[in-house]
């Protein structure tokens, strides 16, 4: 388990209108924060038992406070409450004991492996222990160590314990002697995160020496209303603090586990949730009214019929560009399934009530696509998108530039080269930010600081669960389009071990010679001696040779953009037929001719990205196919589940089941760190009750100010202060 790190509260701009902000939210709070700069607020070097060596060893673990020292929580726990008397211990039992170590040595078999061997005994008798291959093991263990085993128990030359975990509980010097076993049992052991220079019973010592006088001071930091917690069956702050320090049985560390996750995921949507309300009140909304003059004649000239999933998403954008408050909503939804068609009837939207709308883009390419595509389905009411990127230069830039001015352009599409300072609109009220996990988070704030585009609709090709979503996006609303056009041809999708590889490539020569494109996809781009896995450079040569009648192009991350840019223009333009590409192509451009792709060493990404991948093909109408190679004899379960549906938001919810949440997240993205408490498997219902309860009480009060939220003001102060400034773009 990762550390809890503490953050100092800064000092906040005044955003709220009525000049309130978090800090400055009364006296009051200033009184209290005064008073609580003390043992949980303090150095952590100034506690018991730490001192400036220990505490630069501390801060390894980012622990630099009280207050980071009672979040470092066991990792895991070493169960001493159903401890197994040795003189009880039979073959083919699993058994956990406790003894002191006797004797110790290293032996060496026949067969030249050196065994680290103990003799451990407790009040009933005596047992060998024995690890094979880890003589290393006699450097940490001493004679009259207390040891907790647990492992089978197999007979070799007598009784042995083979031991799958130990822990040293304490040295022979740490209690009141070697013969002291008994007084352990009925204990659960915590194991703590521990660093060079700092061992886990070190740390545990630590804790042991400040617990008590730092949960008496958490203890009047209750941040939960006693109604809530009775709601929900959470325990107080403190008890739940000192039930995963110190369990009195395991049976005790979930319900506690629960208080501190239903706690960080309110603060996390309190975060959000004030976002969410700053730019409401700084931001001067728009009432997009008028007569669906455009919009209704778009929707009737589709060639096709709105799916429900779309119907019912344009309801939702349509309903908040009505209201006068600004939107600020996340349009997720399958490649394929339809968002660009319900971004282009709220830009219609914006157009009739007399505003502009902006269709921002992350490449040249990309806002090109977006431009031929609005072109398209904009052209039966006359209106023409007009393009804006750093390609379009000279006379066309400036024609471009005088009719955003002028408001002649009612639909633009672009990339950053939107809010460069010689881009002036006449009333943008709408931007579309097509983006990948929060692109454009900070192009939107600057078009909003400029006073321009009140509402927003950020649009995401990379379908995640609910749960991830709220956390990631919680301050936004979220749109979900979960539903496929009909008619549209599934991609076939295979998953081969090494002996039908070849196989598969002939296919794909049999795609190419029938006027096809194709991908071959690889997770690196050079050779690695760490890793045994296909790199792209290396590979290309090879296809090159191979399919030496065709043009085969490599595109990866190193090249430059201009480089990736022109690969990318002679593939769509079919000049290329092959293309050798890493991760590069996982979102973007749509090259319909496009129909094989084959990706090498599959194992090594994850569903997701594999699912995003195989949306390069299937563009058109041909049939399309994806085929996923694999190293080992059977495919992982992982591969499975990607062979078996299409389903992007299905596969979104095996990732995070299969890989996890830690996997997920990485590292903190724009402020979102990696849970450390909540598990969003588990506390999913946690996770909507701390969005509803932190919603509902910045709608009452948001800025903190009023007597009952006091402490909520000052925790959020002090512990997410510095976060909180990464979410004012909203």
């Amino acid at each position: 388990m990762t550390s809890f790190r503490s953050t100092p509260t800064c000092t906040w701009r005044s955003y709220w209108q009525a000049g309130e902000g978090l800090v400055q939210a009364g006296e009051e709070v200033e009184r209290v924060t005064r008073m609580s700069r003390s043992l949980l607020t303090g150095p952590v070097q100034y506690l018991k038992g730490v001192g400036p060596v220990r505490a630069e060893r501390l801060a390894h673990m980012e622990v630099h406070t009280g207050r980071d020292l009672l979040y470092h929580l066991p990792h895991r726990y070493e169960d001493a409450t159903t401890v197994d008397p040795i003189s009880s211990l039979q073959p083919g039992d699993d058994a956990t004991v406790i003894g002191r170590v006797v004797s110790k040595g290293v032996l060496h078999t026949r067969r030249r492996l050196r065994v680290f061997h103990v003799v451990i005994r407790d009040d009933t008798g005596m047992i060998e222990c024995a690890w094979p291959g880890r003589p290393w093991l006699d450097r940490s263990i001493a004679k009259d160590d207390l040891l907790l085993v647990s492992g089978p128990v197999r007979f070799y030359h007598g009784r042995q314990l083979q031991p799958r975990e130990h822990t040293v509980l304490a040295r022979a010097s740490d209690d009141a002697g070697p013969t002291a076993v008994t007084h352990d049992r009925g204990r659960v052991f915590s194991v703590y995160p521990a660093t060079e220079g700092l061992t886990h019973r070190q740390v545990r010592a630590i804790v042991d020496l400040n617990l008590e006088p730092l949960l008496t001071e958490i203890a009047g930091r209750e941040v939960l209303p006693e109604r809530w917690r009775d709601d929900l069956d959470l325990p107080r702050l403190e008890r739940a603090l000192r039930a995963l320090h110190r369990p009195s049985a395991l049976s005790d560390v979930e319900p506690a586990r629960r208080r501190l996750a239903f706690e960080e995921l309110f603060f996390l949507q309190l975060l959000h949730a004030r976002a969410r309300a700053r730019l409401r009140l700084e931001t001067a909304g728009l009432a997009f009214e008028g007569e669906p003059i455009l919009t209704r004649p778009f929707i009737e000239s589709l060639p096709f019929t709105l799916t429900g999933a779309q119907e019912r998403v344009w309801g939702e954008v349509e309903a908040d560009m009505e209201r006068k408050s600004p939107m600020n909503r996340l349009l997720q939804g399958d490649v394929g399934s339809g968002k660009t068609v319900v971004a282009a009837a709220a830009m219609l939207k914006a157009a009739e009530a007399g505003y502009q709308a902006a269709l921002m883009a992350p490449t040249e390419l990309l806002a090109e696509q977006h431009a031929r595509t609005l072109e398209t389905l904009l052209e039966p009411v006359n209106v023409k998108p007009v393009l804006l990127t750093g390609a379009v230069t000279g006379k066309a830039r400036e024609y471009a530039l005088q009719r955003l001015a002028s408001g002649e352009a009612r639909v633009v599409v672009g990339t950053h080269a939107l809010i460069q300072d010689a881009v002036e609109f006449a009333a943008l009220g709408l931007v579309v930010i097509d983006e990948q996990h929060r692109f454009g988070v900070e192009q939107r704030r600057r078009l909003r600081d400029a006073g321009m585009a009140s509402d927003a609709l950020v649009m995401s090709a990379t379908p995640i669960p609910r749960s991830l979503a709220l956390v990631l996006y919680g301050d936004l609303d979220v749109s979900v389009i979960d539903e496929m056009p009909p008619g549209r041809v599934p991609i076939v999708t295979g998953v081969r071990g090494p002996k039908k590889r070849d196989a598969a490539f002939d296919f794909l020569r049999e795609q190419l010679e029938a006027g096809r494109q194709g991908y071959v996809v690889y997770p690196i781009i050079e050779e690695s001696e760490i890793l045994d896995v296909r790199a792209a450079t290396a590979e290309h040569e090879e296809l090159v040779e191979r399919f030496d009648e065709f043009e085969v192009g490599l595109l990866h991350g190193r090249l430059s953009s201009a480089e990736k840019d022109g690969v990318m223009r002679r593939f769509v333009e079919g000049e290329i037929q092959l293309l050798v590409a890493t991760t590069v192509i996982e979102v973007g451009i749509d090259v319909p001719n496009a129909t094989v792709m084959l990706i090498e060493d599959a194992e090594r990404f994850g569903l997701a990205q594999l699912h995003q991948l195989r949306g390069r093909v299937g563009r058109g109408a041909e049939q399309s196919y994806c085929v996923a190679f694999h190293s080992g004899k059977v495919p992982s379960e992982r591969l499975q589940a990607f062979a078996s549906t299409d389903d992007g938001f299905l596969l979104a919810e095996e990732d995070l089941r299969l890989r996890g949440q830690g996997d997920v997240f990485g590292r903190e993205q724009h402020g979102v760190a990696l849970l450390r408490f909540a598990d969003l498997e588990r506390d999913r219902k946690l996770l909507e009750e701390a969005r509803r309860r932190a919603r509902g009480l910045v709608e009452r009060d948001p800025s903190l100010s009023h007597r009952e939220h006091r402490f909520l003001a000052r925790e959020l102060a002090e512990r997410y202060g510095g976060r909180e400034a990464l979410y004012q773009v909203g």
